[in-house]
């Protein structure tokens, strides 16, 4: 990774963290974002001590149009080529909420600011020689997409079926699309499935986020979580990103799903669905004008 430059977003703490401490210590110059200026700042001097690199931290809420596009004006205005762009970032709420432009938040994060930043980043991904897109899923991905319910307008949590689940398949469907979107351009877009580790944004996650079959298990995952997926799963974690990032077996690869132990696995049926994809799309284009 030797000169090459990488933004990783939600990469204050967590599984972002540990993805941008992996590829710095390979030699990138990494580029931070988080929504505190402080904890990005410390992230940033804490990850320039430890590996020597050039480690820059922007700050600013990836969830509206407004911070979008001040995060793409500061990249711009720090370097004339991006390699690498880790969508990291996400969010898991227990109720509906929107954003300042009306979208709800699951989506805004999840599915639509990957979508945005990829786009309106896509000049300085096209000055690349090996441009990549990792996007993260999440939680339990796979269920069928329902068109008429992106944005948790007819329901948002149930006994099995949660928002953030959709909204993360969701994200694969739109990823699949732009693989063959942004291909003419030399951009090449490929998903990672993480796994699961006990993460600030997980220590942070009320009960009421998850379906009500598994909210019976949030004291236990409480209690045991850090324990079994304390620091030592983050890193784990981590590992899907950085490989789909840095590795040169994925040069040149594209729509393709990796999973925990960075292997090539099929896609969700929910994710290839043409119907499911046009719809998350269509509406992803229509939120970013």
């Amino acid at each position: 990774m030797q000169g090459r430059t990488v933004l990783v977003t939600g990469s204050t703490g967590g599984i972002g963290l540990a993805t941008a401490r992996g590829l710095a210590r390979l030699g990138a110059r990494v580029l931070l974002v988080g929504r505190d200026p402080a904890r990005a700042a410390e992230a940033a001097t804490a990850l320039r001590a430890e590996t020597g690199r050039d480690v820059t931290a922007f700050h600013t809420d990836v969830s509206h149009a407004a911070g979008l596009a001040h995060l793409v004006t500061r990249v711009g205005e720090h370097c004339d080529r991006l390699d690498v762009l880790v969508n990291n970032a996400g969010v898991n709420r227990a109720h509906r909420e929107l954003n300042p432009e009306g979208v709800e938040l699951d989506f805004a994060v999840n599915v639509l600011a990957p979508f945005t930043l990829a786009r309106a980043l896509l000049p300085l991904l096209r000055r690349s020689d090996d441009a990549r897109v990792v996007n993260l899923t999440g939680g339990m991905p796979g269920g069928p997409i329902d068109p008429h319910n992106l944005q948790g307008e007819r329901r948002y949590i149930g006994v099995t079926f949660s928002q953030y689940n959709h909204s993360k398949t969701a994200l694969m469907a739109m990823s699949r699309v732009m693989a063959r979107d942004i291909a003419p351009h030399g951009v090449h877009v490929n998903v990672v499935y993480p796994g699961h580790a006990y993460t600030p944004g997980n220590r942070a996650m009320p009960a009421a986020a998850l379906p009500a079959l598994y909210r019976p298990l949030a004291p236990v995952l409480r209690l045991l979580g850090p324990v079994v997926m304390g620091e030592s799963a983050v890193i784990r974690a981590a590992r899907s990103s950085i490989h789909a990032a840095s590795s040169p077996e994925m040069a040149g690869v594209t729509d393709r799903y990796l999973d925990t132990r960075c292997r090539p696995t099929p896609w969700p049926a929910g994710a290839s669905d043409p119907a499911g994809q046009r719809a998350v799309w269509e509406l992803c284009e229509r939120l970013a004008r």
